[in-house]
């Protein structure tokens, strides 16, 4: 199925049109807890691009989370469009979702979500056994400097070591995105730079889309375009003309 007429698209400075991976179109999100209404989101309208590294800032409330999750299709707008591609997302069923999610995205969260009884390997392993064209595990953990701890358990590595099982977990089936939500949120600044610095280099690597959620404003500087959001909504976006290293970055 083709997409409907869509309103013209606005690339930032470093992208064209004809790049595009998402477009989202007048999204809104509504929760309903007991009698109170939650507006996550309101009226967002925002593409993304080929193997561009989107920072997402705003304060705990703002909408992030939603949007992301939104965009990976682990949750569905209340209203409005979601193109991944040629699909929308917002009119797929369960099935196609999950096929979405096994076959088109990686996730990585604050918390590692690792199997404490499997080893480095192992828990990658998990993602390439189901994958089409994967790398081996061994590969993906060497893609994060973690090609010496393969045989380690969760329990034997350091937080900053567990998060970048979990990034290689997440790009061992090669996904087209890579979504993020506050992958640094539970390490220190030298470990957290580690995590980034693995992250950026999946993006220009692999050309990944990758977006990350963060409250740290300073981590924009490594991002190709900054969105921030507030209240549920996009209060800005910044083309960054020069991009940061993760290790120049301070906090």
């Amino acid at each position: 199925m083709g997409h409907p007429q869509k309103q013209p698209l606005h690339a930032s400075a470093q992208v064209s049109p004809s790049s595009e991976v998402f477009h989202i179109q007048d999204v809104s999100k509504t929760y309903h807890m007991g009698e109170v209404e939650v507006r996550a989101l309101q009226q967002v309208t925002l593409n993304l691009y080929e193997g561009e590294f989107v920072v997402l800032l705003g304060p705990s409330g703002s909408g992030k989370s939603t949007l992301l999750n939104i965009l990976g299709g682990l949750d569905l707008p209340s209203s409005g469009q979601v193109w991944f591609r040629n699909r929308n997302l917002a009119t797929a069923t369960d099935a196609m979702l999950t096929r979405f999610r096994r076959e088109s995205v990686g996730f990585i969260f604050q918390f590692y979500n690792l199997i404490p009884s499997l080893t480095a390997r192992e828990n990658v392993a998990l993602v390439t056994e189901i994958a089409a064209h994967p790398f081996s595990p061994e590969e993906a953990l060497q893609r994060v400097g973690l090609g010496d701890r393969l045989d380690h358990f969760p329990a034997q590595l350091s937080g900053g070591e567990q998060q970048r099982v979990a990034i290689a977990r997440a790009i061992a089936k090669r996904p087209e995105v890579l979504l993020c939500d506050e992958p640094t949120g539970a390490l220190d600044v030298q470990t957290g730079k580690l995590v980034l610095d693995a992250l950026a280099q999946t993006n220009r690597d692999l050309g990944t889309t990758t977006a990350v959620i963060t409250h740290n404003a300073s981590i924009a500087a490594m991002a190709d375009r900054v969105i921030s959001m507030r209240s549920g909504q996009i209060a800005s976006i910044h083309v960054n003309e020069t991009k940061v290293s993760p290790a120049e970055l301070e906090w």
